[in-house]
């Protein structure tokens, strides 16, 4: 079994390290893990770190207690929000996109990740699992967009996010309509890809994220390039996909997937 390692990143979020999977937790639970500063420095902070430990592949991300996250906290908005920033715009803007990096890592970065959501899941919450390659959820989880209702537009890339995941006339539905959407509605529309039961959550998203951790690692790198990359010209992609592939295919890990199917054995992948 893989040595378990916890690793101290900020008292907003939690890391724990098990061979190549990693587990980040939103740690604001009295709050519903709702987006303070530190929260959001903590978790860009922690992604950044895994991405430079070679060892670990596959990110789970998930919220303590009951909810994933219900976005930005409220609270300060209450206070003024960004009106109350005496920072000019475009200083705001800055500020702004420095945070919201984390979805842009969680996105693009060499980790595949796992968003496991159970509760609320709703504004730039429902952005950051959105950016996650995989979302499994509790039969507990609850969808919105939340923004309008907030006298807000979007962040954390949720607007681009989810016109990519579900179509443009879906997400529309979703942000001006600001509907709820229980798990069952999550999965048939295709924001996740399985629900489970509340108590199996955590370790069914394990259970996926090992899965993943035991296929080829640079087959399964630039599968996620190929499937991230949003050019519209399809000569290009086209190309990039075959020059992974050749890539892939002159592994030794390609070799040795190949070699145990002839041999009916499971493979033993190496990353090389």
């Amino acid at each position: 079994m893989a040595e378990k390692i916890d690793r101290a990143v900020g008292a907003a979020v939690t890391v724990e390290v098990s061979g190549a999977v990693a587990t980040l937790t939103l740690n604001r639970p009295e709050r519903r893990n709702s987006f303070s500063d530190g929260l959001v420095l903590d978790a860009l902070t922690a992604v950044e770190q895994l991405i430079e430990t070679p060892e670990v592949r596959v990110l789970v991300l998930t919220g303590a207690g009951k909810h994933f996250s219900v976005g930005g906290d409220l609270d300060s908005f209450a206070a003024g929000g960004f009106s109350g920033n005496d920072a000019a715009l475009e200083t705001s803007v800055r500020e702004l996109l420095r945070g919201t990096q984390l979805s842009v890592q969680l996105r693009e970065s060499r980790l595949v990740t796992i968003a496991a959501v159970r509760g609320a899941c709703a504004g730039a919450g429902l952005s950051i699992a959105a950016a996650c390659d995989l979302r499994i959820a509790s039969d507990t989880a609850v969808f919105r967009t939340a923004f309008l209702d907030a006298g807000l537009s979007g962040d954390f890339g949720g607007t681009w996010l989810l016109t990519r995941l579900l179509g443009e006339a879906k997400a529309k539905e979703l942000f001006m309509l600001n509907e709820k959407l229980d798990a069952t509605e999550a999965l048939r529309i295709g924001l996740v890809t399985r629900v489970v039961s509340d108590s199996e959550l955590l370790a069914r998203a394990l259970i996926l994220a090992e899965q993943l951790a035991a296929k080829p690692p640079l087959a399964l790198r630039h599968i996620k390039q190929n499937l991230t990359e949003t050019t519209p010209d399809f000569l290009l992609a086209n190309a990039e996909e075959a020059r992974r592939n050749v890539l892939s295919g002159r592994t030794a890990d390609a070799v040795e997937a190949a070699t145990a199917f002839l041999e009916k054995r499971a493979p033993v992948f190496t990353g090389r």
